[in-house]
């Protein structure tokens, strides 16, 4: 079944003292587009988490958030004492040398650069195995999202291709009045130009060509043929490429079915199948 490209996955585990969360957002797009911002314990797993977000979920215009929201009792820096020494020392003379009040170096210390070390505990591989399994949890929530709003697109698109498929047979009601109608016309233009007088071989030959010209039998089969393969087409995974691709085909023959009317009614018909047709449109730019 069709799934949507808009999609939204959260999930949340923890791993020893530390708790992670992820969340993955999707529009549409015509390729995977990416975009990762991960915690910096987990950065080194950057590739393997590209790598399993392109398998999962495809394509679209995908953001991928990795939050450590908490380390527990875990200590994860440590103060440069000589460096804060340092400092100190700097400090104090300055302050000596400017006949300076303030005793407060601490706090002064405190916010000069590189005065803490980070100290990032390296990745165990059972931490690294528990972190993907959690992506790839999170990539299923989202396609999970993207299987019900799939849902939502087959009614739509079922509905639209099925109310085509209504007005395609009102058509040939209309047919045999056009015929007539051309009949007309041209026996009139005949009699006006031979003063009442008319070749009968030639008004024949003169409607055979138009009612060539006028014909749709071909384009109402088509278009049939390409309505019933939309409605099987809907029906395959990752299918949304190839309905626009079908979609294409269905105007092209409605838009021959409009050049080839020549009469009020079929035309309004026509316009009524154009404009659920571009309804569709709009909605495969946003299905896999």
């Amino acid at each position: 079944m069709l799934m949507s490209m808009t999609g939204f996955g959260k999930i949340t585990g923890s791993f020893e003292s530390k708790k992670v969360s992820i969340e993955i957002r999707s529009l549409n797009s015509k390729s995977l587009d990416l975009n990762v911002r991960i915690a910096s314990n987990y950065r080194e797993l950057e590739s393997e988490i590209r790598k399993i977000v392109g398998e999962e979920l495809d394509r679209g215009k995908i953001d991928v958030y990795i939050n450590l929201d908490s380390t527990g009792d875990t200590k994860n820096f440590t103060l440069n004492k000589d460096l804060a020494k340092a400092y100190f020392e700097d400090l104090k003379e300055v302050n000596t040398l400017i006949n300076g009040k303030t005793e407060d170096y601490l706090s002064l210390i405190l916010r000069m650069p590189d005065i803490y070390n980070n100290e990032r505990e390296e990745l165990s591989t059972e931490e690294k195995t528990w972190l993907l399994a959690l992506m790839r949890e999170a990539c299923g929530k989202l396609n999970e999202f993207r299987r019900q709003e799939g849902d939502a697109l087959v009614q739509e698109f079922t509905l639209r291709i099925e109310d085509i498929r209504r007005l395609l047979l009102e058509v040939p009601k209309y047919e045999s009045e056009r015929l007539d109608t051309v009949r007309d016309r041209m026996r009139k233009g005949l009699e006006e130009l031979q003063n009442g007088k008319i070749d009968e071989n030639r008004l024949e030959q003169e409607l055979i060509f138009y009612i060539e010209k006028l014909d749709v039998s071909e384009e109402k089969m088509r278009l049939m043929n390409h309505l019933d393969y939309y409605l099987e087409t809907m029906k395959v995974p990752m299918s949304g490429k190839k309905l626009g691709f079908i979609s294409q085909e269905i105007g092209r023959e409605i838009n021959t079915l409009g050049s080839k009317s020549n009469h009020a009614e079929m035309q309004k018909l026509v316009v009524d199948m154009k404009d659920n047709l571009e309804k569709i449109k709009e909605q495969i730019l946003n299905t896999l």
